[in-house]
């Protein structure tokens, strides 16, 4: 990867929706080169994918909570279970299963309160094993993900 790449790389990073003729001038190359690097950037899986970024009060889910979570044993049928069932709620959007304590930090967008709430109690808390859960309520988001 060469410093052109890294340049396409964070046009597309910035604006997904560039066209060939765009990031080329962006990036100081002919459409053609450009539209065969960005290819092989596909090809290579280094550009995994594009994606619209939603305003989440659009779409009900402007209430973001992040949890710790620890479970009770780890366990391969324990470790499994707990991942596909959370994986499979549409209001988590971000889970990660972390060295050291705790064992998982999700990140949940809800309706609000009353919804975190629901969703605590019947898809969690539901979960074998599940031992220590703490929520952290967003007071501010200062830099989002891209």
């Amino acid at each position: 990867m060469d410093a052109l790449d890294r340049a396409i790389i964070a046009e597309l990073e910035r604006d997904g929706r560039l066209t060939n003729v765009e990031l080329a001038h962006r990036v100081g190359l002919t459409t053609g080169p450009c539209l065969r690097r960005v290819q092989r950037l596909e090809a290579d899986g280094v550009i995994r994918g594009y994606r619209a970024v939603i305003d989440p009060t659009a779409v009900g889910r402007s209430f973001e909570v992040l949890i710790d979570l620890t479970l009770d044993a780890q366990d391969s049928e324990t470790v499994e279970r707990f991942e596909q069932t959370l994986a499979q709620a549409e209001e988590v959007r971000e889970l990660r299963r972390l060295f050291g304590t705790p064992d998982y930090f999700v990140r949940v967008a809800v309706a609000d309160l009353a919804a975190y709430e629901t969703f605590l109690s019947q898809h969690v808390m539901t979960i074998p094993r599940v031992r220590g859960i703490t929520s952290h309520f967003t007071m501010k988001n200062v830099k989002p993900a891209p």
